[in-house]
């Protein structure tokens, strides 16, 4: 790019900076020095391929999608949070509000998660384990008890059973006279990547996508700040994938849900904004933050070229990310504080939305109160006291970091070309059916995690209190349990309304449910109707099960 054209590019930028809104706050560095909002190459200088950088809130957003940074607005700390029943995790939740969290992250047991009722025979021994027991709309009224939810965003992390969780909920918001269509948050329905990497499906994938694209179309009719996908590469991630495959197969996915929403005549620039991303932030500092500015880069380019995007906003990449559970370790868990600020420095330097940042004991249990504070106060001290608020994409330019992202996005790319090769009309979907179909993700990600784990063990890649500096004075942590008394009380609970409730209501709705599933018609005003009825998570999940039969993956050796 010569010159000129830099030049009128900074001027673009300049203008769009003037206009924005920026906080009220001391943009110095420690010693008081001024900084600038952005720097970029010096005036008169021509930088070859700089369109591929650009200036943050332009085409291709490598360097953001503000043009003020964090500026204009900081990341929302969003922190995860689920355990025993709706009553201790609304605690839970009013602490992490109360000492500056700006959003809520619904983490669910495992029971819920599979669409099963805590009373199933499948759910013993582990209601309220891993995260929150939610059985009936009357669970999310306790759960969200004092929290206005027209005033707070609220992310659920949920998926098989996304879509009659999310209808609890806004049952739940109905109750508290909330409006609709003024509710803001994201949630998670990211079904693709439960075949290739966590597990927890319901359906086959056709009815799962039908689900899916029926409250795509729902929210985007009724409720359109909410993101009803948060398409995942954290549990990808997770699984052993390397960056480039958590990057390259999440996008893929996320293009699949834009087939999908194209398919249903949706129109991309109003649908395409009500998609997020969720990312990893791993422990190698460099490589991850080059992964974010590659993903936004790859999806504008994307959404623009491939699939018509003409606004903005249906080009925008927005990402939540959480630091890696996987680099946690059990031994010397104190370093696992260390871990998780350097992750999440990388997510606030590629540019996150929102963070949320694991607490040092999590390798072990669910945080203790003391543990979760630490985790806040980690993001807080980095949004406070480090001053890497005061410019946008402050890395940008630097030699290493674009051709990291430069590498990154050309593995990404050829990834790409893998899926679509795998199908049989040319699109990514297809690709992906496919490739969950063989198996080819789930041994992609294997392959992957066995060279990593090789290196471990080999003592090529070192994990400090693992393979080295084993030695330590410290003393074992006091962690959270989470007493069996939670789950016979709330199986006691939930057969208390079932008791209580109209039954006959309840079977009506069900039927009705499952009569529109027949059809071709929208299925979410029928399943919030059930949910408005109390019908239980199981009960739901289970005549969608006798309609549409289980998901069994097939055996691979």
């Amino acid at each position: 790019m010569d010159a000129n054209e830099i030049a009128a590019g900074r001027e673009r930028w300049q203008q769009r900076y003037d206009k924005a809104h920026k906080r009220h706050a001391d943009f110095t560095t420690l010693s008081g020095v001024e900084v600038e909002p952005l720097y970029g190459p010096a005036e008169g200088v021509e930088y070859p391929g700089f369109e591929r950088i650009g200036w943050p809130g332009e085409f291709p957003f490598t360097r953001g999608l503000y043009p003020t940074g964090y500026r204009g607005r900081t990341w929302t700390i969003r922190q995860f949070a689920g355990f025993g029943n709706a009553v201790q995790t609304n605690e839970r939740y009013k602490l992490i509000l109360g000492a500056g969290g700006g959003g809520l992250s619904v983490a669910f047991d495992m029971p819920t998660l599979m669409g099963r009722d805590s009373d199933d025979g499948r759910s013993l021994g582990e209601v309220g384990h891993c995260g929150v027991a939610i059985d009936s709309a009357a669970d999310m009224d306790v759960l969200f008890g004092g929290i206005d939810l027209q005033k707070v965003t609220t992310s659920m992390t949920i998926s098989g059973p996304a879509v009659p969780v999310f209808c609890m909920y806004l049952v739940a918001a109905e109750r508290q006279g909330a409006e609709l269509s003024k509710l803001d948050g994201t949630l998670q329905t990211d079904i693709f990547k439960e075949y290739i990497a966590q597990k927890e499906w319901l359906f086959d994938p056709e009815p799962h996508l039908r689900l899916i694209g029926d409250l795509m179309e729902y929210c985007a009719h009724e409720i359109p700040k909410y993101k009803p996908l948060s398409v995942s590469g954290y549990h990808i991630r997770e699984a052993g994938a390397t960056a480039a495959q958590e990057l390259a197969y999440t996008l893929a996915d996320g293009f699949g849900y834009v087939e999908l929403g194209l398919s249903r005549g949706l129109d991309v620039n109003v649908f395409a904004p009500g998609l997020s991303f969720f990312f990893d932030a791993h422990i190698d500092f460099f490589e991850e933050i080059a992964k974010f500015r590659a993903a936004r880069r790859i999806w504008a380019r994307w959404m623009r070229d491939v699939y018509g995007a003409t606004s903005e906003k249906a080009q925008w990449l927005r990402f939540h990310t959480q630091t890696a559970g996987v680099s946690l370790t059990a031994q010397q868990p104190v370093n696992n504080v260390v871990r998780t600020a350097v992750e999440a420095l990388s997510a606030v330097l590629g540019g996150t939305n929102s963070l949320h940042t694991n607490a040092l004991d999590e390798t072990l249990a669910l945080p203790t109160d003391e543990s979760a504070e630490i985790a806040l106060r980690t993001q807080q001290v980095l949004m406070e006291e480090t001053g890497i608020v005061n410019v946008a994409d402050p890395l940008g330019g630097s030699w290493y970091v674009e051709a990291l992202t430069d590498k990154i996005e050309a593995e990404a790319e050829a990834i790409f070309q893998r899926i679509k090769d795998r199908g049989t009309d040319g699109t990514i979907t297809s690709g992906i059916l496919r490739g969950i179909e063989d198996g080819w993700f789930t041994s992609e990600i294997a392959d992957s995690a066995y060279i990593y784990q090789r290196a471990l063990e080999e003592g090529h890649k070192r994990i400090v209190g693992v393979n080295c500096h084993t030695g330590t004075i410290a003393k074992d942590l006091e962690i959270m349990r989470v007493s069996h008394e939670v789950e016979r009380e709330q199986v006691k609970l939930l057969q208390a309304r079932r008791t209580d409730r109209d039954q006959a209501a309840v079977d009506a709705a069900l039927q009705k449910m499952i009569d529109v599933s027949r059809t071709d018609a929208n299925m979410v005003p029928a399943m919030l109707d059930a949910c408005r009825a109390e019908a239980t998570l199981g009960e739901i999940c289970d005549a969608l099960r006798a309609e549409w039969g289980v998901y069994r993956e097939p055996a691979r050796f």
